[in-house]
């Protein structure tokens, strides 16, 4: 979800620059077939797998052990998930492993839109083989299904996903774009976000807040009800949550400087 660097902590420039010259269309090609870039989608794909292996197998579990992992141990999972994936291959691919991650970065332009498609096939790959595995792991009298449906209404679910993929997206946005944040916690960060969201929200609606979280084990069961709701409350909240931090992002300036010289409120209105 984001990329950690060296000094400045965590950045989301995850541009190879052509270095040949040429038309414009052949850098574009050049550049999609380029080595950097397939060891982007490569590290979405694992990065992907291992997360919804990870957090599926704790709700198959939990439903064919009788609850031993509990809600708070499944919210554990997702969140320790993903913070060591973040950590493991955020400086390679800026560790989106979310299709709404990912395009709400590019309708900030903090992404490029020439490589959402290849995000968001690398994310689905990785999902869907997840859940493939889990299948042939925990078939027969054991089979469960671990995607995300709604417990009440519809709406209420789709609601509350777009809140906390909203909730999610802008603690992204902080530590991954903003030089101010303390950019080697992202991971702690965005992971306890997710644990935050999986406690409130699970019971409701499953807590997806990512489509290929739910995309892919509706695709390995063929089961896509009401998968609607996790598509575009994701995207929807996703892209919201990153607009809304921009902005309030009212200045580029360290906090340090900020503050040194005055109130808050008075370096605010300078």
């Amino acid at each position: 979800m984001a990329e950690i660097s060296g000094s400045n902590g965590v950045a989301l420039d995850v541009k190879d620059t052509p270095t040949n010259s040429g038309p414009k269309s052949n850098q574009d090609s050049s550049f999609l077939l380029s080595l950097p870039f397939l060891q982007k989608l490569i590290a979405e794909v694992l990065g992907t797998y291992f997360l919804i292996f990870a957090g599926c197998a704790a709700v198959v579990v939990n439903f064919n052990k009788d609850k031993v992992v509990t809600l708070p141990g499944i919210a554990i999972v997702w969140g320790l998930a993903v913070m060591v994936m973040v950590y493991s291959v955020g400086h390679i691919s800026g560790a989106h492993f979310n299709p709404a991650v990912t395009i709400a970065f590019a309708t900030c332009k903090r992404f490029p839109w020439k490589q959402v498609p290849a995000y968001i096939f690398a994310q689905l790959l990785g999902s869907t083989l997840a859940s493939g595995t889990l299948r042939l792991l925990f078939n027969g009298n054991q089979d469960q299904f671990p995607g995300t449906l709604p417990v009440g209404s519809e709406i209420q679910s789709f609601v509350i996903e777009f809140i906390i993929t909203f909730y999610l997206m802008f603690v992204i946005s902080g530590v991954a774009t903003d030089n101010r944040a303390i950019g080697e916690l992202a991971g702690l960060a965005v992971g306890s976000t997710v644990l935050l969201n999986v406690i409130i929200a699970g019971p409701i609606s499953g807590a997806s807040m990512n489509p290929a979280r739910s995309l892919g084990p509706a695709i390995a069961a063929n089961n896509y009800k009401r998968i609607w709701i996790y598509i575009f409350a994701p995207i929807t909240g996703a892209v919201t949550g990153a607009w809304v931090y921009n902005i309030i992002r009212f200045t580029d300036k360290p906090l340090r400087e900020i503050t040194k010289s005055g109130s808050f409120l008075k370096s605010v209105r300078t």
